[in-house]
């Protein structure tokens, strides 16, 4: 019954309505709350685990994740926490057993208490570690396959390829439409110095077991092109650090390892760190940071150009002004120049005819000396040649005359002729021949007779 206007109207129902029982969110979530935080089976628990997107505030908060064996998906993950309190503790022990700074992507043992939060949920509370149960998965592989690459002669390849002066051609790889894209586009072409670059998107999946053979499809496509661009960056932007693990993959760590333009990976932030970071020729925080580096680049190229082109104009502006200087001089010389000239020439030749005749008188010195005491060699010479000459006639004469025919006869040899010639053998005269004897006085004629 309903009064209206001091009337009262009846209200029919055609069914009777009950609400059900029940309770508020807030009662639920205090129900769960209250079963989860005084469990006994869910305090001080140690659980296997890997780290993920781990940040420190003073606090340290992190994520455990729990990933399929066969393809790396994760299968479970849950907030963590652990407190001011206790983290610089097991923090420092930590390091003290492993080298290391506690990271994301660590495979690690703690000790948790569940906590549940009507408003945030669940939580895990780490209270204790132990250091020992360390390197996640992400790690382990990590560094397997950078001790495989230098083993095979690849992992510094990328990083000793050389830039040009100014990259402008940008091969970029990214996922269409991605936040991270959009923002590197957007710096890259509203830069303050007016840098004109050329870009090209070369579509990927950059999350998740497609993203490595997407991503090596990108670079074999750019590579077919590989004269029309100048560099190749691979950005990402946002996400988890989980969402990383895809990037932790040795075939695209050999693909951009050994690609022969430099390579740019913007793909996390600053804490986070992939296998791709290690073989790149460039790594930087976000895909911002990747427009950021190569604006500086430009930047320094046009700082280097202007410093060229100030250098430039005050060298032709001081070569200008000593020319002015030196024409304006000659213009006022100019007059006197000529009689200057004349004088200078004359006194030149005076004192080149000076010093000519001082040479000559020099040079001729010595050769008379030496004129005479060749004349003075030259009649020794000839006299002891004459008086050798003279010595050998002599005893050539002396050996004549021993060996004349009159010296033969003098001392009682005689010379027979017939006819002329003179005889050497009695079958050389015939009978009755007239033969003519030379003795040393006179000649004999004889006739032979037998």
């Amino acid at each position: 019954m309903v009064v209206l206007n001091n009337c009262e109207i009846p209200i029919f129902c055609p069914f009777d309505y009950m609400t059900p029982e029940h309770i508020t969110l807030e009662e639920l979530t205090s129900r769960i709350g209250g079963l989860i935080n005084t469990s006994s089976s869910l305090r001080n628990v140690w659980v296997t685990a890997e780290t993920s997107d781990l940040r420190r505030s003073g606090h340290c908060y992190l994520e455990l994740i729990q990933k399929h064996p066969a393809t790396g998906e994760p299968v479970a993950r849950a907030r963590a926490t652990i407190w001011r309190s206790v983290f610089a503790r097991i923090e420092s022990d930590f390091f003290v057993a492993t080298g290391q700074r506690l990271d994301s992507g660590m495979k690690v043992m703690v000790q948790v208490t569940a906590n549940y939060h009507p408003a945030y949920g669940l939580s895990l509370n780490i209270t204790d570690i132990d250091p020992t149960y360390t390197m996640g998965d992400l790690m382990r592989i990590r560094m397997e396959i950078l001790a495989r690459l230098k083993r095979e002669g690849v992992l510094e390849l990328n990083r000793t390829v050389e830039w040009c002066d100014v990259p402008l051609r940008i091969a970029v790889i990214s996922a269409p439409g991605a936040a991270g894209y959009g923002d590197f586009i957007h710096q890259l072409y509203s830069n303050d110095f007016r840098l004109r670059f050329t870009t090209c998107l070369f579509p990927a999946v950059m999350q998740g077991v497609q993203a490595p053979p997407s991503i090596i499809a990108a670079l074999e496509r750019i590579a077919a092109e590989e004269e029309e661009w100048d560099c190749v960056v691979i950005i990402r932007g946002g996400g988890a650090t989980s969402d990383l693990a895809s990037f932790e993959n040795y075939d695209l760590a050999a693909n951009v390892a050994q690609f022969p333009l430099p390579i740019i990976i913007g793909i996390g932030h600053e804490r986070d760190v992939t296998v791709l970071d290690y073989v790149a020729n460039m790594r930087v925080k976000t895909p911002t940071a990747a427009a950021e580096w190569l604006i500086g680049r430009g930047a320094d190229a046009l700082a280097k150009l202007d410093a060229l082109a100030t250098g430039i104009h005050q060298t032709a502006s001081s070569i200008l002004s000593g020319c002015r200087e030196q024409l304006a001089y000659v213009a006022a010389s100019l007059p006197f120049l000529p009689a200057k000239a004349l004088d200078n020439a004359r006194k030149r030749l005076d004192r080149d005819m000076m010093g000519l005749a001082d040479g000559v008188n020099r040079r001729m010195l010595p050769e008379r000396t030496r004129l005479d005491r060749t004349a003075d060699r030259m009649e020794s010479a000839i006299n002891m040649i004459l008086e050798r000459k003279r010595s050998r006639l002599d005893s050539m004469s002396q050996l004549i005359e021993v060996l004349s025919p009159q010296a033969t006869l003098s001392r009682g040899y005689s010379i027979t002729r017939y006819d002329g010639k003179a005889v050497t053998s009695a079958s050389q005269l015939p009978p009755d021949a007239v033969v003519e004897t030379t003795l040393v006085h006179g000649v004999v004629r004889s006739k032979v007779i037998g």
